[in-house]
């Protein structure tokens, strides 16, 4: 497969690079940045010394030439911002390239939605209508044909993880409020300096509340409104997301361990754990650790789920996405003999 990652100098597009370099399936990976990039020319090692000896190869400036020059294409990953998605990616799925978006440029349905939520105008509704969520765990047999999977946003992966298993089953009541608190690090917020992202100036805050663009996505792909409250701490790596919700009168405790281990019993990446998840669980790995108590005298359930923001929910679920259309298993190159990242078959 010849892959490209554009917007490999992000933290999202390095760990991309890091996973699709040992992926064995790939045996051409070419790592772009827009034009005008300060990291344009540099290798790839030269901004993650971690990997020098390991992943050497120059980032390249992505253009219109660079894309008649690589018609031959089989994938491509976006880890860009969400309007440069919405302007190119149309221009790879016409080619016949499989388009693999980490934006949010194609998570909703309505392109009148996006200058509310994203801040833009959307020009490609066709796309809207076409794109395939990417929540992977759901939704394997539609991304397996698809030509442009929307992969999910941090938040909502671990919301949902947390959610659709007795929201699917039609346990929760409804009209009933449904509360998801969100706790995400620094690096969700990206590479570049920002003052409202520093160590020395963050503690622990809620932001975007009644306003956070995750809030239609999570609502559209749970089938129902929630109200979210994100919250950004200063540490560099994880995700976690605690929703709360009311069952109808008639769901018991087994039923709902039922749904939870029948929704997650063949899925690898996703584990029940045997008590409440913590960000270290997860911190580096493809995994989501999920745990939950139902107070059957209430009928309220409250699940969390642990990821990291980077991985589960960026890069290595655009991996699983990337598996699934080859008719790979989902965790194929993430996941081998229980060690992360270890040797391919």
């Amino acid at each position: 497969m010849k892959v490209a990652v554009i917007g490999a100098s992000g933290y999202a597009g390095a760990q991309l690079v890091e996973i699709l370099n040992r992926h064995s399936k790939v045996s051409d990976l070419q790592l772009l940045v827009s034009e005008n990039s300060e990291s344009s020319g540099a290798l790839f090692s030269e901004l993650y010394p971690r990997l020098q000896g390991v992943c050497d190869f120059p980032l390249q400036p992505f253009s219109k030439n660079w894309l008649t020059a690589n018609s031959d294409l089989d994938a491509v990953f976006f880890a860009t911002p969400h309007e440069y998605s919405q302007l190119w990616a149309n221009a790879f799925v016409e080619q016949g390239t499989k388009v693999f978006d980490l934006s949010g440029a194609f998570r909703l349905p309505n392109a009148q939605d996006y200058p509310k939520y994203y801040g833009f105008e959307h020009h490609h509704q066709s796309l809207l209508d076409n794109a395939i969520y990417g929540l992977a765990e759901y939704n394997s047999n539609e991304i397996a044909g698809a030509d442009l999977i929307a992969v999910p946003g941090c938040y909502p992966t671990a919301s949902l993880i947390a959610l659709k298993p007795v929201t699917d089953a039609n346990m929760h009541k409804e009209n009933g409020l449904i509360v998801v608190n969100g706790i995400s690090g620094v690096s969700g917020a990206g590479r570049k300096a920002s003052l409202a992202t520093s160590f020395n100036e963050l503690s622990l805050k809620a932001y975007n509340i009644l306003a956070h663009r995750h809030q239609p996505e999570i609502s559209q792909h749970c089938g129902s409104q929630v109200i979210f409250n994100p919250h950004i701490a200063p540490f560099k790596q994880g995700l976690l997301s605690t929703v709360t919700l009311q069952l109808n009168d008639d769901v018991t405790e087994e039923q709902v361990v039922n749904a939870y281990q029948s929704a997650y019993q063949d899925k690898p990446l996703v584990r029940i754990s045997k008590s409440w998840p913590q960000i270290d669980d997860v911190a580096n790995t493809p995994f989501a650790n999920v745990f939950f108590k139902y107070d059957q005298d209430t009928h309220t359930l409250v699940a969390s789920c642990a990821i990291d923001n980077l991985l589960k929910g960026a890069a290595s679920q655009a991996v699983q996405c990337f598996n699934i259309t080859l008719g790979l298993d989902s965790q194929y190159a993430l996941i081998n003999d229980n060690k992360i990242g270890g040797a391919n078959d």
